[in-house]
């Protein structure tokens, strides 16, 4: 497994090509290998293919826009293919984070037909959580367990979030067991309480036990550990990156 870097955590420090070259210069320089790329400023495949080579980083995977993957498919593998990354990303349900069952049912009936074009294509979906898709439908169902009922593996993987399984009141590493084969590419995020809050924090910084989740994601299969803080809450996210690689080295990874 490879630790990657979520830029959703450097959103801020990525808001035009100049700044966005320098994240990746200086995630490279922290040591990751491998990074997400989402909720940046506006870029061309060519550009990100060139700042990747240079930086010697790998984009396993991206947040796109909902609606390109809806309506234009193809497109949307053409330009991946431009930066080498099979693994194309919703970062959340159409509708919003206050999903309900009627968002759940019409994104199947739009996503499906989508989902098979990248997988026949060479490229794959994936799908982040929050806490609301653990959230029980009428029949006693969750959301989480309708949409991978309606998605076959091969289709469609859960970019499984540790923050938001666990936020939710459940189990990351029940989770990772559930999900086995479709969590390739996961975002590690750490939890703690602050004056009865609870707050994302760096990777190895809170409360989330870390080294039961990487066993468990391990032998899920998972390949990528994005290290990924929506929140820094005052903090420098370039040094909150910085400290949730050195914890993960110190765990054996790389």
């Amino acid at each position: 497994m490879k630790i990657g870097a979520q830029f959703y955590t450097l959103r801020e420090k990525a808001t035009n090509l100049d700044d966005f070259a320098e994240s990746l210069k200086r995630v490279a320089d922290i040591g990751y290998t491998e990074v997400q790329i989402s909720g940046v400023c506006h870029y061309e495949g060519e550009w990100l293919k060139e700042q990747l080579d240079k930086n010697g980083l790998k984009c396993v995977l991206t947040h796109w826009s909902v609606d390109d993957i809806r309506d234009n498919p193809i497109d949307v593998v053409n330009t991946h293919k431009i930066f080498d990354c099979k693994n194309i990303g919703i970062g959340c349900m159409p509708g919003g984070l206050d999903i309900g069952e009627d968002h759940l049912v019409s994104f199947i009936e739009n996503f499906t037909k989508p989902a098979k074009i990248l997988h026949e294509n060479g490229a794959k979906l994936f799908y982040h959580n929050h806490d609301m898709e653990f959230r029980k439908c009428a029949d006693g169902e969750m959301i989480i367990e309708k949409i991978i009922k309606a998605f076959p593996k091969e289709i469609l993987s859960i970019t499984m979030d540790t923050y938001w399984v666990e936020y939710a009141g459940e189990s990351a590493c029940t989770w990772l067991d559930r999900l086995s084969g479709r969590v390739e590419c996961i975002h590690l995020k750490d939890m703690k309480t602050v004056d009865g809050e609870r707050r994302m924090a760096p990777v190895g910084y809170g409360e989330l036990d870390f080294e039961k989740i990487i066993a468990h994601a391990e032998s899920a299969g998972t390949s990528s550990l994005l290290v990924e803080q929506d929140h820094t809450y005052g903090d420098d996210p370039f040094e909150c990156l910085a400290k949730s690689y050195k914890y993960l080295k110190s765990l054996g990874l790389n």
